[in-house]
């Protein structure tokens, strides 16, 4: 079961580990809360050039790990995402390994924003698109005023 709670990640070194579209996914949703992070990827999908984000073009290997508060795993390579997900695990660094729930210390979930309001609906990633039609539905009644932030 995960709790939902909200991380301070400004000044915090956060790494996304992977490629193709679950790692732009997550680089977009990322960058609505902050414009530094680093991406450790062996090539990049051409979506990357629009997210604010240091684009490493490598494979990974450990040292990539080094300071990091949060870290997303999204390779593609379930063997690679564990081994990562066991590092980040010896390092005491949190850990999301994208699309296996079962491996990750937090999830993402399904968020409205206005302004300083952040609207968070998760279903323990067990019905993600449950999630963002409630989402969806809250920032339609946030924007026909029948939900006021204001």
């Amino acid at each position: 079961m995960f709790m939902p709670v909200s991380i301070r990640i400004d000044g915090k070194a956060i790494v996304l580990i992977g490629v193709g579209r679950v790692a732009l996914h997550k680089a977009v949703l990322l960058s609505r809360f902050t414009q530094v992070a680093r991406v450790i990827a062996p090539e990049f999908d051409p979506g990357f050039a629009a997210v604010p984000f240091e684009r490493v073009c490598k494979s990974y290997d450990s040292s990539d790990l080094d300071g990091a508060f949060l870290v997303y795993i999204c390779t593609g390579d379930r063997e690679l995402n564990v081994a990562v997900k066991a590092e980040c695990e010896r390092c005491g660094i949190l850990a999301c390994v994208c699309d296996d729930p079962a491996l990750c210390d937090f999830i993402s979930p399904a968020i409205y924003r206005d302004g300083n309001v952040t609207v968070a609906v998760s279903s323990d990633a067990k019905d993600v698109r449950r999630s963002i039609r409630i989402r969806d539905r809250i920032k339609t009644l946030v924007e026909e005023g029948i939900i006021p932030l204001k």
